[in-house]
């Protein structure tokens, strides 16, 4: 299977829907469901499952991903080693982050390695922060930006970037959770709370409600720290969310942080990646950036 077919599979696998993955490949959608038939005919499996609104990958689909991926990745680091010389760095970077590492965390590590390495072509993927560890895991991606969880798999290796406070942030506008907030003590078992669905703030919010022996009242489950602060400034509830994200939000002055005791354990966010995939020199060239960037 030649390195177009396998660039084909992967830009469906990304983006699971026929009509993008068509037109990122310059194909027609017939004749890019020609070649998936191609190729699930050549390894006698089915890749993906589709029907008229969804497409899906099979669990062949998903081990073909990471196949698909590494054979690119070697093929060309051969054509790095064997024709660009040392220095030459090339190929393809996908790189999983949130909306609000995007801008934050990313923003000069982006420009001032574009400038160095003007031959990587660079994927961004936006999303849930909690997914992230999971997205390097998979082989979705080849470097996420994500909080550091408790136990990091002896297959990651993680790079520090920031460490941000975790905060509670309450409504300014009038409302029940703001009135409920300035009472002394704050009493947070009738307090509606936005918390992430997943992922590492959650189980700190969580945490810190059990060690005050509190059982929470959950307002809403989000996707996403910033959709997180944009519930709090309408008065639905208190939420919590990092520093960094916060400073970097342009309502930021219609939510105000809680002083609360004990402080929630802070964000360690840094770049995290397989160990493995730190040979690739686009990703090695990546991590390395960090340092040069302060």
């Amino acid at each position: 299977m030649d390195q177009h077919s396998l660039r084909i599979f992967l830009g469906l696998a990304e983006t699971l829907h026929f009509g993008r993955a068509s037109r990122q490949a310059n194909l027609s959608p017939s004749a890019l469901s020609r070649a998936v038939r191609r190729m699930e005919e050549e390894l006698g499996q089915r890749l993906f499952t589709r029907d008229n609104r969804t497409v899906e990958l099979t669990p062949a689909g998903r081990r073909f991903r990471g196949y698909a991926r590494e054979a690119l990745a070697g093929w060309e680091e051969l054509t790095r080693s064997l024709g660009g010389g040392r220095d030459a760095v090339r190929g393809e970077l996908t790189v999983y982050c949130s909306v609000a590492a995007a801008y934050t965390v990313l923003t000069g590590l982006f420009r001032s390695y574009r400038q160095r390495y003007p031959e990587v072509h660079i994927r961004l993927q936006t999303g849930d922060p909690a997914e992230a560890v999971e997205r390097v895991l998979s082989g979705q991606a080849d470097v996420t930006v994500a909080a550091r969880p408790r136990t990091l798999p002896r297959t990651l290796a993680f790079k520090t970037v920031a460490v941000t406070p975790l905060l509670f942030v309450a409504p300014v506008v009038p409302c029940a959770a703001a009135s409920l907030v300035r009472e002394s003590p704050i009493p947070w078992a009738r307090v509606p709370m936005v918390l992430s669905e997943t992922g590492l703030s959650r189980r700190r919010a969580e945490a810190w409600f059990k060690s005050r022996r509190v059982r929470p009242h959950v307002y809403a489950e989000v996707s996403g720290h910033e959709a997180i602060i944009s519930m709090v400034r309408l008065g639905c509830g208190v939420g919590v969310v990092p520093r960094l994200v916060l400073e970097r939000f342009a309502q930021k002055s219609e939510v105000r942080v809680l002083d609360v005791e004990p402080p929630l354990e802070p964000y360690i966010v840094g770049l995290c990646a397989r160990r493995r995939r730190l040979d690739f020199p686009p990703v090695r060239a990546f991590w390395e950036a960090v340092a040069e960037t302060g």
